[in-house]
């Protein structure tokens, strides 16, 4: 407790981390405050009923920071963005060409990366706010408008999308933490206030209660089990060897390489999120049109997304692959024992190079398998609830759950990461 009343102090005292702290709080309250400008062909800025009928839309609007349900210019929120970064990672793997722009080529290589995927998202978020704009006149939310009133309010929805995208990597360059994961974490806290109203109505049913206190005990193992993945290591051993230089003597010296069991973090939660919604958007669009045949297929895979079975299975194998695709994006073992033998480390029994890397890469794999399997089954724990419950507030309550601590695990991590760098 005094450790932390510390750092706190410490966080206040210190200029820079002072105004990176205000900075992230400023970027989160001009979000908020356009998250809640309706768009000009709102005729109805209220879809609470849509939104817990149809679970896809309803994980848009959580993506999107609650945009969607008050049909705000910041109704796409960083879906797009989201969606072209996962095909610009898709994309390191499948083109040498952009692979070696990305790892090979420095700063330059990146920002030439950077520039793609936010190209990418604006074609995106054309696609996606064309046909959300279509599919809600279809429900009546928006009134009926000429092209041009359709253009102009497609426009509006992108800058608000390219805007938000802004938004985030500036909080990202200039704030703590990761822009776009507090982006999505501001608009889930600013939905808690609705989220726990719809539960705490059980309380006026005696009968209810008991579904109530469930809900609170499965939130509470929830919370305990992303935290202990998160935390959790496997720790590998690392030695230096002796060098001998003059007459000093250097290395010899044992560590270890901690590797953490869920390496992703949230990240395959909502990139799952994301990529799930792509689909329904398509066939919300495509249930608008004249065509009949168009439209039997976009009910057929509006029905198939809706059921909670089907669409648990694909929500566990979306996350349980995005969690390995992550963690072999980021994590490279041919590069830790490149650097571990360059550096004159080793593991012990493990010859350095390339055995170093395969042995490396074989407990990756193991553990990330465990890690993945875990995040998986955490995320479709809401739809099982659902299906036993039929309260559809918890299938997003118990996402915005696994979102919120995974976020603040990571912020809190990277503040004592700023704290310790300036205690020094």
């Amino acid at each position: 407790m005094d450790n932390l009343i510390y750092k706190a102090k410490l966080i206040i005292k210190d200029e820079v981390l002072r105004k990176k702290m205000f900075f992230v709080l400023g970027a989160l309250v001009v979000f908020r405050f356009l998250s809640n400008i309706p768009i000009p062909a709102a005729i109805n800025g209220n879809l609470e009923g849509l939104l817990a009928k149809n679970t896809i839309l309803g994980f848009m609007n959580l993506l999107n920071g609650g945009g969607l349900n008050s049909i705000s210019i910041m109704m796409l929120g960083v879906s797009p963005y989201i969606t072209a970064s996962i095909i610009m990672q898709l994309m390191t793997m499948m083109s040498d060409k952009i692979k070696a722009m990305y790892h090979e080529e420095g700063e330059a290589g990146k920002k030439k990366f950077i520039q793609i995927s936010r190209k990418l998202t604006i074609v995106l978020a054309l696609l996606q706010g064309f046909g959300l704009l279509i599919y809600l006149k279809s429900q009546g939310f928006i009134a009926n408008l000429s092209s041009f009133e359709l253009l102009t309010n497609l426009v509006i929805i992108v800058a608000g999308s390219v805007l938000l995208m802004w938004i985030g990597e500036l909080i990202t360059e200039f704030g703590i933490g990761n822009g776009v994961s507090l982006i999505i974490f501001a608009g889930i806290v600013a939905s808690l206030p609705t989220t726990v109203g719809q539960l705490t109505y059980t309380l006026d049913d005696p009968a209810k209660i008991p579904l109530f206190l469930a809900f609170l005990v499965a939130a509470v193992v929830l919370i305990a089990g992303i935290v202990v993945m998160t935390e959790a290591e496997r720790p590998v051993p690392v030695t230096y060897a002796k060098q001998v230089r003059g007459q000093k003597t250097y290395g010899g010296v044992s560590t270890y390489l901690p590797l953490r069991v869920n390496q992703a973090g949230v990240i395959p939660i909502i990139f799952a999120l994301s990529v799930l919604i792509f689909p329904q958007m398509l066939a919300n669009f495509f249930s608008t049109v004249d065509n009949e045949n168009l439209q039997v297929i976009a009910t057929s895979i509006n029905d198939f997304l809706n059921n909670t079975f089907y669409k648990s299975i694909i929500y566990f194998v979306l996350v349980f692959a995005f969690t390995f695709f992550y963690t072999a994006v980021t994590f490279d073992p041919e590069a830790i024992a490149t650097n571990l033998q360059k550096n004159g480390a080793f593991i012990p029994g493990v010859r350095p190079g390339r055995s170093t890397s395969e042995f490396l890469a074989k407990i990756l794999t193991r553990i990330t398998l465990v890690g993945a399997v875990f995040l998986g089954a955490i995320a479709v724990l809401p739809f099982v609830m659902v299906a036993i419950t039929g309260n559809q507030t918890m299938s997003l309550g118990g996402t915005a759950i696994l979102i919120v601590v995974s976020v603040v695990i990571d912020l809190i991590k990277k503040v004592e990461a700023q704290v310790s760098m300036r205690e020094y």
